[in-house]
């Protein structure tokens, strides 16, 4: 995949297909060859989640808006956060274990597509992302804590390279399964 950081718009190579690519911005998701010749398209596709329940299939559509936002947030972050129109506070420490977490509540505009309007981001005393808090609109809106891992450093950035996806509790600390979501990513390079 490729993100590009200055705009929401992530291109996934092969997607559905080795020939095919899925291009994802907010108003817009496409499955094309690569060619440019346009296989399937969605405009809003946001909307196309409007009355979906737990389980209502998505089609490649969904998937592609769905990964698209996500993806891009997740790798663009902590920049996301300094984007026009993001408030963030920071909130009280949050305990894990041995460690405390120091947290931002950001608040995100309505212009920019993510998974909640209010998410928390929670980093380690050396400064690295460690969990990611939300309750994705798209999927109705039940809590998940995105925990990061194995950290590495690329062109002077770092990413977590680990991450999965539990549900939380009412109290906020997090399940042990089942596991929502998993994102292994093995290869970075930075433009």
């Amino acid at each position: 995949m490729t993100v590009d950081a200055q705009q929401q718009r992530v291109v996934f190579e092969g997607f559905t297909g080795p020939e095919l690519r899925g291009v994802f911005t907010p108003g817009r998701v496409a499955i094309e060859r690569r060619d440019g010749e346009v296989v399937a398209e969605r405009t809003s596709p946001r909307e196309a989640f409007a009355g979906h329940g737990p389980d209502t299939p998505w089609d490649q559509l969904h998937v592609l808006y769905f990964a698209g936002y996500a993806m891009w947030n997740y790798l663009t972050a902590p920049y996301l956060l300094t984007r026009p129109g993001v408030a963030v506070e920071e909130l009280e420490p949050w305990q894990e274990g041995d460690e405390s977490w120091r947290r931002l509540r950001a608040t995100f505009p309505d212009a920019l597509d993510t998974h909640a309007r209010e998410q928390i981001f929670s980093y380690n005393t050396a400064g690295l992302l460690r969990r990611h808090d939300y309750a994705a609109d798209v999927l109705g809106g039940a809590p998940a804590a995105h925990l990061c891992e194995e950290h590495a450093t690329v062109s002077g950035l770092v990413f977590p390279t680990h991450r999965y996806v539990l549900p939380v509790q009412e109290d906020a600390r997090v399940l042990p399964e089942p596991v929502l979501v998993a994102i292994d990513l093995t290869e970075i390079s930075v433009a």
